[in-house]
């Protein structure tokens, strides 16, 4: 008896499966909903982890079907009848495939990078195991109801459960395997435990101990409270901060203090985001909006010790690409952006919001002339028919109608098109 019965092979089904972005948001949902450490880690990187495993089932399906038709073959070359493979042993023994049907020879790299990466993030192995197991016990129910609907017979259904669950058991097993080598490997000491405390707390939003955050440096405020900060990727040594706990977090360099740095204790040329101080429970939340506002500013160009809250209009409005991309077609429509004198018109424009529309300021940022400002300005009317000096439309106020224009503006120009730093 083989596991292709019907008009589907299952190792088509579990290939489709991984392709499918409802199926593995399910998964997700599942893991997540069993384990709450794992739902405070970003939905994407779990997506990945298990679009990854669920490709693999459907690789190590079609070794097990390729190895069960060596088995039809006798030494002579002659067909044999095909009985059905009960055992792990029993597909390794075939001869011209040995060892590709077991199930530890396959490819069980996605387990052993997912345990991996949980333990750098700090989560606990049982937490870890329990959302393997619910995304594990959904994607069984998915592939039944696929195989029925593809055919497949009921007695095959049983053999396919079975190797389902064989594959789940070393799936759990390579998972643990990740996670236990990853925390062998890791440096001892100090700085180690720092790090990983930090991942813990910031990435993976686990709250340690008070007494494990002081042993680690990380001593809150007298309200209880802590600052974390982020350092641009680019200036690993940003931070000069005596009474913080620092660590490289995933290309960033991110702190903790009692006490938010000074311009003194960054190293010049370098990008500080500081977010206010909160309890240790929020400090996640803010911790990935200072990820986000340093790649920004990075993007632009910007460097110097900044509070998150700087960022707020930025990254508010970042999470509504559409509206940006509609308003930018609204008031720049007619401006053509491979046009490069249009280029600098927008720029022009942006740079002049920027700096509080101050003809004075605007030109000492962009090196030239107040009059000439004041030309792009008016060449900028021209083209658009909508000015930025010039009251909003009635029922309109002026910070939101500048607001719209520098939407726009920075919606139209993009990464490239960042204004200079303020004077």
């Amino acid at each position: 008896m083989t596991v292709v019965h019907g008009p589907e092979p299952v190792a088509a089904i579990l290939r489709a499966m991984a392709a499918d972005t409802d199926v593995c948001g399910e998964l997700v949902r599942a893991a997540r909903t069993r384990s709450p450490a794992l739902a405070r880690l970003a939905e994407a990187e779990t997506r990945s982890h298990v679009t990854a495993m669920v490709r693999a089932a459907g690789s190590w399906f079609t070794a097990l079907d390729r190895a069960e038709a060596a088995r039809a073959l006798d030494p002579a070359g002659t067909p044999c009848p095909v009985t059905a493979i009960e055992t792990v042993e029993d597909v390794g023994s075939v001869g011209t495939f040995e060892g590709v049907g077991a199930v530890e020879a396959q490819d069980f790299s996605a387990a052993l990078l997912l345990g991996a990466d949980r333990a750098g993030q700090g989560v606990p192995v049982t937490a870890v195991l329990r959302g393997v197991q619910a995304a594990l016990t959904r994607a069984v129910e998915i592939t039944v109801d696929r195989c029925r609907s593809a055919g497949v017979s009921d007695g095959t259904l049983l053999t396919v459960v079975l190797r389902l669950k064989e594959y789940g058991d070393a799936l759990e097993r390579h998972v643990v395997h990740g996670y236990r080598a990853a925390e062998g490997a890791a440096p001892d000491g100090a700085d180690a435990s720092r790090a990983r405390l930090l991942r813990q707390l910031l990435v993976g939003g686990i709250v340690p101990d008070a007494q494990d955050l002081a042993r680690a440096g990380a001593r809150p405020n007298a309200e209880g409270l802590l600052h974390c900060f982020v350092a641009a990727p680019a200036h690993p040594h940003t931070l000069r901060f005596p009474h913080a706990v620092t660590a490289r977090l995933d290309g960033h360099l991110a702190g903790l203090g009692p006490r938010p740095p000074t311009a003194g204790e960054c190293a010049p040329g370098g990008l500080v985001v500081v977010a206010p101080a909160a309890p240790p429970a929020g400090l996640s939340a803010l911790y990935r909006l200072c990820v986000r506002a340093v790649d920004l500013a990075g993007r632009r160009g910007r460097h110097g010790l900044y509070e998150l809250t700087d960022f707020a209009a930025e990254l508010a409005l970042a999470e509504q690409p559409l509206l940006g991309a509609e308003l930018s077609r609204r008031l720049l429509g007619a401006l053509d952006p491979e046009d490069g004198f249009h280029r600098q018109l927008a720029r022009t424009a942006l740079t002049f919001l920027d700096c509080g529309r101050r003809l004075d300021q605007t030109a000492a940022a962009l090196f030239t002339h107040p009059n000439t400002v004041r030309y792009r300005l008016g060449r900028l009317q021209q083209i658009t028919g909508g000015s930025l000096a010039e009251l909003p439309p009635a029922g309109g106020s002026g910070p939101v109608h500048a607001l719209h224009w520098w939407w726009a503006l920075t919606t139209w120009l993009g990464a490239d098109g960042a204004p200079p730093e303020r004077p």
